[in-house]
């Protein structure tokens, strides 16, 4: 039932942050040119909505760096992390099939190559590996403490003992991740287009290079690593930042 829930809430949240991106960018859509902090405000309730629905069953990691964070710290059982991982992922790749569904009067009308897989990954404003990977690192090591933050003070998060499952069921706490994801948006965003997230990248990448998507171009394969191993290793960091400094003791 957990990887069902983490496969759920995973195509939820992709299936309304990538909707919201579809929005803005194709052609005669209601919301194109909605700008940045549509986009934003969208990948925030995305997490939102994701983490209510499931966040009681799974903890609602709906990220691999998540789930590799906390076991890195012994907060999450390793004999999980391939199931959750690859339920993620699922997930992803399902979301993105389902924004491209909605959205699909709307793919021939655009003529972007670019703004489709703007849809479905993101791209760097300016394309340096390093400077990419190490925003995308501290982007995800943000996200990891802020959760953990979250969870010490709604009461689910002691030394020793995260309670994901508990964070999830207090009514503010589902909000309170997604406006730490859509402060990471405003503020680390703009850069990379903040993936945070490997399986957010990377699910739906391999949806875009597999649908037939009319004039889509390229998938951008020579990028794809930089959102798939930043935020792995910003949530191993941010996750041993939160123990290591004993914040939620």
């Amino acid at each position: 039932m957990v990887y069902l829930a983490e496969f759920v809430g995973t195509a939820i949240l992709i299936l309304l942050g990538g909707g919201v991106v579809a929005g803005v960018s194709l052609a005669r859509s209601k919301a194109l040119n909605g700008g940045w902090i549509v986009v934003t405000f969208g990948w925030g309730m995305a997490v939102a909505m994701a983490v209510y629905v499931v966040g009681s069953t799974s903890g609602a990691h709906i990220n691999p760096a998540v789930t590799l964070g906390l076991a890195s710290i012994g907060e999450f059982a390793w004999a999980q992390v391939p199931g959750y991982m690859l339920a993620q992922l699922g997930g992803a790749f399902t979301g993105a099939v389902l924004v491209y569904l909605a959205y699909f009067a709307h793919w021939k009308a655009t003529d972007d190559p670019e703004a489709k897989l703007g849809v479905f990954s993101t791209s760097p404003g300016v394309r340096n590996p390093v400077a990419n990977l190490v925003t995308e690192i501290i982007g995800t090591a943000m996200l990891l403490l802020g959760v953990l933050g979250i969870g010490a003070n709604s009461g689910f998060v002691s030394e020793g003992d995260v309670d994901l499952g508990g964070l999830f069921t207090n009514g503010i706490a589902p909000l309170m991740i997604g406006l730490l994801v859509l402060a990471i948006g405003l503020s680390l965003g703009g850069p990379t287009g903040y993936a945070i997230n490997p399986a957010r990248d990377l699910g739906p990448r391999l949806a875009h290079a597999l649908l037939p998507i009319p004039g889509k171009g390229g998938s951008d394969w020579g990028y794809s690593w930089i959102p798939v191993v930043g935020p792995l290793v910003g949530g191993v960091i941010g996750a041993w930042i939160w123990k290591l400094t004993g914040f939620g003791v």
